[in-house]
């Protein structure tokens, strides 16, 4: 009889033996690959936490001992034994998060899946239940390898251990990786402990001994192996990675032996002090084409077919990102002074070929983006001129040397943001919705929308020709749609994509959101209403042409593929007023939300961010039955203004 479905809760955990632990840890590894195959989503991290996820459910007692993970991708197993097993509409609307998310459970503590903030959290956590007399519970965060690389993490083990009366239990996840093979003098330390022949040697050759002697050989063996952990990592030397921080020790552990995993586990609980636990896994474990893929073991997968690994499905055209790469190789090769820069994301973001095509020309820095940003502005001090190129949410991490190191110092760095705007399944953490809103601020800097593959390559050249202030390009997940050609391009380098003769409403179509732009000028056409739609290309800083052709309209409309508040829309308008021109502007885009995992779709038609609402709402304003109302027919007028009043 199977034994996943009788899991209910961590404690029906106690009952089991250890044969039936790993039986269990089989069972959950078939039920990752069949259900993960079927609705996509991270597999490979969690197909190597299994045994660990286990062992720290039964010895500790979650949600009293709290869990927090870094990064929470590596949950799912958590899920599993904590009573939520219906995957089927998994990182779908109304089923489970591909996070730990608190709506769910009273297990799931951090929602966030940013990587290097459990250490913060945890040291937060433990530090409330001391001092709120609940200091017999333990605190458990579960750290990836790659975490390691983060600051944060640093900054939080340094206040760690100026506080040792409190129970928290540290564990490193050590797979080697992040989303690809974690880099850094950190890895390479660890990777150094993790293939150490002393230590792989000494561990098989007693565990052969001790198995000889049947299961008494084998019950001795996991007596004195709790022993032996402080002796071996001294002779293979991974303790003095942790011997300046006065935290206790343990390790390295195999993270797929049950039984050490959980002996290991009870000793850091009885040690009443904070302990890091180092854990070896292999990422995606038990799963062989996860293990063959060289570039991220399964990662995160879409819709594959379970046997064999192979994706299903999988969307047809040309992906954002590859466009990109492409671009960026062009690029490179015709200006040696072009280097990119990545926080561990070099395939995710499109640097792997022009990491091919000029390796010495690339840095990964790890999950380090404000370091990432900071260096860049060293770089382009010293005569390069980076890209940087980041997932957009995790732009956010690094947004104080936005503006003080490479904005304030004039430096000519290229950001480069992938996942912009509104990504779906992933939910809150990853929805790319912040990156217009928060960086315009930044005095000087310029960014860029492209609608298109062409528009991409454009802006790319333009970006890195700039060398005197911060230059953004950000596009979506998913595939390039078809070009749109523009039928003018004005002086200025905004794009007019559609105009009647009547001037009655103009909007601004922010990036793949021109062809939304369109769409409504269609609809508004076959109700007696003209429309000029344009792509300003350079979002910001705001085009003359744009107040030009706003001081002639009745009424503006700006769709934005990001948060309306203080989003371009808003720029927009004040731009207008600062110029005297009073035309009524309607900021469309996505509320100042966080907003749930749905799909794309899902998400816009929520927002109210559809061809036909917006028609309907224009409509009503051109008739004066909504605000922001339309001026009246005649109130209108050709509007000379000077370029220097448009800056």
């Amino acid at each position: 009889m199977p034994i996943l479905p009788s899991i209910t809760g961590p404690r029906d955990l106690d009952r089991l033996t250890p044969e039936q632990l790993t039986e269990l840890a089989t069972e959950i590894r078939a039920f990752l690959v069949e259900n993960v195959a079927r609705t996509g989503g991270h597999l490979g991290p969690n197909l190597g936490v299994v045994e660990l996820t286990i062992a720290l459910h039964r010895v500790f007692s979650s949600p009293d001992d709290p869990f927090i993970f870094d990064t929470g991708h590596q949950s799912y197993v958590h899920k599993l034994l904590t009573g939520r097993q219906d995957f089927s509409q998994l990182r779908s609307r109304g089923g489970l998060a591909g996070y730990p998310q608190r709506a769910e459970s009273p297990h799931d503590v951090v929602e966030s899946s940013h990587a290097s903030s459990s250490l913060s959290w945890a040291d937060g956590v433990s530090r409330a239940l001391t001092a709120t007399g609940r200091a017999d519970r333990h605190v458990v965060a579960v750290v990836g390898d790659g975490a390691l690389t983060g600051g944060m993490t640093w900054e939080a083990l340094n206040n760690i251990s100026d506080d040792n009366d409190r129970n928290l239990v540290i564990v490193v996840n050590d797979n080697g990786r992040s989303y690809a093979p974690t880099i850094g003098g950190m890895s390479r330390y660890l990777n150094r402990v993790r293939t150490a022949a002393s230590y792989r040697e000494m561990h098989r050759k007693s565990d052969r001994l001790f198995r000889a002697f049947g299961p008494f050989g084998r019950a001795l063996f996991r007596g004195v192996r709790g022993g032996t952990h402080g002796f071996l990592s001294r002779f293979t030397n991974n303790v003095a990675l942790y011997s300046n921080l006065d935290i206790k020790y343990l390790g390295p552990v195999d993270g797929h032996d049950i039984p050490a995993l959980m002996e290991t586990m009870q000793l850091a609980k009885d040690f009443g002090a904070p302990v890091i636990v180092h854990v070896i896994t292999e990422k995606g474990r038990g799963y062989q084409p996860a293990r063959d893929d060289v570039a991220d073991q399964f990662h995160a997968v879409g819709r594959i077919d379970p046997k064999t690994g192979d994706a299903l499905g999988s969307s047809s055209g040309t992906s954002w990102t590859s466009v990109f790469a492409d671009a960026l190789v062009d690029a490179g090769a015709r200006d040696e002074k072009i280097i990119a820069m990545t926080a561990a994301m070099l395939r995710p973001t499109g640097l792997a070929p022009f990491a091919e095509r000029f390796p010495h020309r690339v840095y990964d820095v790890g999950i380090a983006e404000q370091h990432a940003v900071a260096s860049a502005a060293g770089l382009a001090y010293g005569g390069l001129h980076p890209v940087v190129a980041i997932y957009a949410t995790f732009m956010n991490r690094a947004f104080d040397q936005v503006l003080m190191d490479v904005g304030l110092h004039k430096a000519g760095v290229t950001f480069v943001l992938d996942r912009a705007g509104v990504t779906g399944p992933d939910g809150p953490s990853h929805h790319g919705i912040w990156d217009m809103a928060m960086l315009q601020i930044v005095p000087g800097i310029r960014i860029a929308a492209p609608r298109d593959a062409s528009r991409l390559r454009e802006v790319l050249d333009e970006a890195v020709a700039v060398d005197d202030a911060p230059t953004v390009i950000r596009y979506p997940k998913g595939s390039v749609p078809a070009d749109i050609p523009a039928i003018e391009r004005l002086p200025d380098g905004v794009d007019v994509l559609a105009k009647d003769e009547t001037e009655d409403v103009l909007l601004l179509g922010i990036g793949p959101f021109a062809s939304l732009a369109l769409d409504v000028a269609g609809r508004l056409r076959a109700q007696g209403i003209g429309a000029t739609v344009i792509d300003p290309r350079w979002a910001i800083p705001v085009q003359p042409s744009v107040l030009e052709l706003a001081g002639r309209h009745r009424l503006v409309i700006t769709l934005e593929d990001g948060i309306r508040v203080g989003g371009v829309g808003t720029r927009v308008r004040q731009v207008l007023r600062e110029a005297g021109i009073d035309t009524a502007v309607d900021e469309l885009g996505v509320p100042d939300e966080f907003i749930d995992h749905a799909t794309r779709e899902q998400v816009l038609q929520d927002a109210g961010l559809t061809a036909a609402k917006i028609a309907q709402d224009v409509v009503a304003q051109v008739l004066g039955k909504r605000v922001p109302m339309a001026r009246q027919t005649g109130e209108t007028g050709a509007i000379e203004l000077p370029i220097h009043e448009a800056r």
